[in-house]
């Protein structure tokens, strides 16, 4: 029996269909992700050359990769790449995975750092750092910064240490392992920063399994009410600010007008960003 010749195009017609039948949300776009990472091409390779045969080493490296998307782990984790802020980060099982709704804090911070002028070179802080991709994008925007980056997650620095490298970047950051702003009791910086767990403890169990089943529950689990991080960042970040400093935090859904109530009257002027939804997604704090 002659053995079926797979190419491009039915391949990628196949996997669509099975991602589909497996609860996949973007089956068209994951297939054609995973495969370009398996070829080493650009997706567009994929149209212009939908009727050339694959290989069978290349059919078996797609096969193992559409065996573990079938089961739900993510995309970025199988190639081990995700991009951010027209960025290229490694990101592992060990960060979570850069998503779009947090460049808006990236370009809330860029936008604002050049507003604060009392300290130059402009130094900012990035809490919770991941796979470093909040501090590392800002420092591409902003000429001539630098940063402190922290994260508890020794794995998680290592990452992000990657990063920086790849970006060229290293020798402007520096990272520290520790609790949110422990590392930094001696520092004065124009902003902090952060993405900080904010998932109800009640919630994580209702997450996508994409997400519940391989994302680190160490950077998103929020304590009872998603808001334990905020409640410390709120009360440890003014020691850390210089004057006309700023604190922007990412905020989960329906949280950032419990958190502008949480500043109370300790904090200057607050704004809240929304995204591209139209969701409250980026709560700045002015010190005051």
């Amino acid at each position: 029996m002659t053995e079926k010749i797979w190419t491009i195009g039915s391949i990628l017609r196949w996997t669509e269909q099975y991602f589909g039948k497996k609860g996949v949300e973007t089956p068209r776009l994951d297939a054609e992700v995973l495969l370009s990472h398996v070829l080493g091409r650009e997706r567009i390779h994929l149209y212009v050359h939908f009727d050339e045969p694959l290989e069978k080493a290349e059919l078996a490296r797609f096969r193992e990769a559409v065996a573990e998307r079938a089961r739900h782990k993510p995309v970025a984790y199988i190639t081990g790449r995700r991009e951010f802020m027209g960025l290229d980060f490694s990101v592992s099982p060990a960060v979570l995975i850069p998503r779009p709704d947090t460049e808006i804090l990236v370009e809330a911070a860029a936008e604002r750092l050049p507003m604060v002028t009392a300290q130059a070179p402009l130094r900012f802080a990035d809490i919770g750092t991941g796979s470093g991709a909040i501090a590392l994008s800002v420092l591409s925007l902003c000429g001539g910064s630098s940063a402190d980056a922290v994260d508890i997650s020794p794995e998680a620095l290592s990452v992000a240490q990657r990063n920086a490298a790849a970006l060229g970047l290293d020798g402007r950051v520096t990272f520290h392992r520790g609790d949110l702003l422990a590392p930094l009791a001696d520092e004065a910086y124009a902003a902090i920063l952060s993405n900080p767990p904010y998932i109800p403890a009640a919630e994580i169990d209702g997450l996508a399994p994409d997400v519940r089943g391989y994302e680190p529950l160490l950077a998103l689990r929020g304590g009872a009410s998603g808001l334990e991080f905020y409640a410390r960042l709120l009360e440890e970040a003014p020691r850390c600010l210089q004057a006309g400093g700023f604190l922007a935090v990412e905020a989960g859904i329906g949280q950032a007008q419990r958190i502008r109530a949480m500043a109370g009257t300790g904090w200057g002027r607050v704004e809240i960003l929304p995204d591209l939804a139209g969701i409250e997604r980026v709560v700045v704090l002015w010190k005051a």
